[in-house]
């Protein structure tokens, strides 16, 4: 279960109870914090949290002070400096190195564009989109601008208040082209508004073809992340649900089916059939589509045998292949057991979505987050 779905759960439980809660988020962060942008921990009037916006340092001082936003029935936006040894909020001495702004918002139940509910419409269409929230304004400009968001889908569906949203998604449209969250100043006819424009991606989609013991703690671990799973079998006695309940789907796929399937080109596919036919078969369906992930369990020669069987040429499979096939699958961590080579198989597609090495943080060279965009000062 992503975060997402935790929040979701849990603000409907509050509202069924009518429980007053706020939301706390992470909506900038100038150096170093445990956290990133768009981070967001849900808060009870009598405290319980669902959530995290820190490692655990500033979910005390945030819980209170949402609390006080709730009783207040106002936004807040408070700033921590984990670089300051001084300050008692934390406790961090040196710490993070880092400011973190955290915006607390109570929620209204009865509003349909309150945050939750826009993150509530981004989870019922798996597309990308951007998320902005304008958390300062010009002291003489809208006080009651800070709060109002906006979401825009990947289609150019708007949702969100209407004060402010023709500047704020004509900047919502150029991060979603870049893809890249970033924290603005943007000047609207009411004064110039302070914004997060956070990127949001629907969870990562995995297919599994094989429905052997092997495969249960691999669609265990995916599923833990969030990821959409769909499991495949020709076995009706292995892909049953009660053997993948956390999987979206499983599916009776014989081979001479799996042949005519025209599968998810923007899926991840790891092929755990330990059958020579079946692994042919959805080969031969996933090498002409644009699959970014295509892990073959079984060593070397066992790939090469299949790419000579699908009589290709050595260059035309370097040109459907482009360096889309992982044989042998996952990364050299050591595994041995199936958790274990689940673990390494989940670690590589994670490094492959987001385009890293797989190599020890400790060898990076810069910030171990990927670079931001801020305008005009430092942001994200």
């Amino acid at each position: 279960m992503t975060e997402l779905q935790r929040l979701l759960l849990a603000y409907d439980r509050h509202r069924a109870m009518a429980r007053p809660c706020a939301l706390a988020t992470v909506v900038e962060v100038l150096g170093s914090a445990y956290r990133r942008p768009g981070a967001r921990m849900l808060v009870t009037e009598d405290g319980e949290l669902t959530g995290a916006i820190s490692g655990g340092c500033l979910e005390g001082d945030a819980r209170q002070r949402a609390r006080q936003a709730i009783f207040r029935g106002q936004p807040a936006l408070v700033t921590y400096d984990t670089r300051d040894e001084d300050d008692p909020r934390h406790g961090l001495g040196p710490g993070c190195q880092g400011v973190v702004r955290i915006l607390l918002e109570p929620l209204d139940f009865a509003a349909p564009d309150n945050p939750i509910e826009l993150l509530r419409g981004f989870a019922r269409h798996p597309e990308p989109a951007v998320l902005a929230t304008v958390f300062e304004t010009d002291a003489s400009g809208l006080k009651a601008a800070v709060g109002q968001r906006v979401l825009l889908s990947a289609t150019g569906a708007l949702r969100g208040t209407p004060l402010l949203a023709g500047p704020l998604a004509e900047a919502a449209r150029a991060t979603l082209a870049q893809g890249l969250s970033q924290v603005l100043d943007i000047e609207t006819d009411a004064g110039p508004v302070r914004a997060l424009l956070e990127v949001l991606v629907p969870p990562l989609r995995l297919v599994v073809y094989g429905a052997g013991n092997d495969a249960q703690p691999l669609v265990h671990l995916a599923a833990s992340l969030g990821w959409h799973i769909t499991v495949m079998d020709g076995r009706p006695n292995l892909a049953t649900a009660a053997r993948f309940p956390e999987a979206a789907a499983v599916r009776i796929m014989p081979v001479r089916e799996l042949e005519m399937q025209v599968p998810d080109a923007g899926a991840y596919h790891v092929l755990l059939s330990h059958n020579y036919a079946y692994d042919l078969a959805a080969l031969q369906t996933l090498l002409p589509t644009a699959a970014p992930y295509i892990g073959l369990l079984g060593p070397r020669a066992k790939a090469g045998r299949l790419l000579e069987e699908l009589e290709l040429t050595e260059s035309e499979t370097a040109d459907v292949l482009q360096n889309r096939l992982y044989s042998p699958i996952g990364l050299d961590l050591g595994s041995e057991t199936p958790e274990e080579i689940a673990l390494a198989i989940v670690a590589e597609i994670q490094a492959r979505r987001h385009q890293r090495n797989g190599r020890p943080l400790r060898e990076r060279a810069g910030t171990v987050h990927a670079p931001a965009l801020a305008m005009p000062v430092a942001g994200l």
